[in-house]
């Protein structure tokens, strides 16, 4: 096919029209904003959601320093990365909440690795296997051997608000009364004060309740569950999951982590240092 002047006038003019105009380049891709993980290297300190006041997990002191097995453990990983650690007090029901707003980087509270909570965020762990128990003052509650002989529309059970021990009461004792509390001091002052039957309760709650009220002849039950403990992380970032879950890994093929549980969790040597 002939191409005359005209013909190639126009392909000119054609291209001429497709040029960026002014000559300017193409514009490039936005720079994605930084994940979790760039946020806490660059700030280099680890922000932990604790309640503190899950006695030998995470705690007060006389001095209100936290402290406890779950606290220690969180140090050895921030140690481990090289960061300073911080920690954020919310109420148990608030922690999630607090990860989810960007308060803090992880929650580290006694929490329960479930399917629902797993739904919302990510879990490093198992770093402990505890258990739904209950502690009272009668005998015949702490004996029971099946959680059926506690589903009795006489009984009142405190637990606290979002627990998978409220979840607990609620599905295996329905006929039970259920009164929720916002932290476990409520809920044992309830027990002390009479006004509930019974707390329930992660096993080494209700362990270290018997321990620091002698006087009121408390006893605890055998677990009722199995629950493996983890550490909450954020369900946006894989890459911090992996690091923690590695570090993790690392303080236990060490040992460190089995030293943190004996130095913890096999007496109540810490019951001197509470307020």
């Amino acid at each position: 096919m002939h191409r005359g002047p005209l013909t190639g006038v126009l392909a000119l003019g054609l291209l001429a029209c497709a040029a960026p105009f002014g000559g300017d380049a193409p514009p490039t891709a936005a720079t994605p904003p930084p994940t979790r993980l760039q946020q806490i290297l660059e700030r280099g300190e680890l922000r932990v959601a604790t309640s503190a006041d899950l006695p030998p997990l995470t705690m007060r002191d006389k001095s209100g320093e936290i402290t406890g097995f779950e606290i220690e453990l969180v140090r050895a990983l921030a140690d481990a990365m090289g960061l300073r650690v911080s920690f954020v007090v919310r109420p148990f029901a608030d922690l999630l909440a607090t990860l989810a707003d960007g308060e803090a980087d992880l929650v580290i509270a006694g929490m329960t690795m479930t399917p629902e909570r797993n739904a919302r965020v990510a879990f490093a762990g198992p770093y402990f296997i505890s258990g739904t128990a209950v502690v009272a003052r009668s005998d015949a509650i702490a004996e029971a051997a099946s959680a059926g002989e506690l589903d009795d529309p006489a009984l009142r059970y405190a637990a606290l608000t979002g627990s998978t021990s409220a979840a607990f009461v609620a599905r295996e004792l329905p006929r039970a009364k259920l009164v929720e509390t916002r932290d476990y001091e409520s809920a044992l002052a309830l027990l002390l004060g009479d006004e509930v039957d019974g707390i329930v309760a992660d096993f080494l709650a209700c362990q270290a309740a018997m321990w620091r009220h002698p006087e009121a002849d408390l006893s605890v039950s055998a677990p009722f569950t199995t629950e493996p403990l983890g550490i909450a992380l954020p369900a946006d970032d894989p890459l911090l999951l992996n690091l923690v879950q590695n570090y993790l890994h690392t303080i236990d093929d060490t040992g460190q982590l089995m030293q943190l549980q004996a130095h913890w969790l096999a007496d109540g040597w810490w019951l001197a240092e509470l307020p």
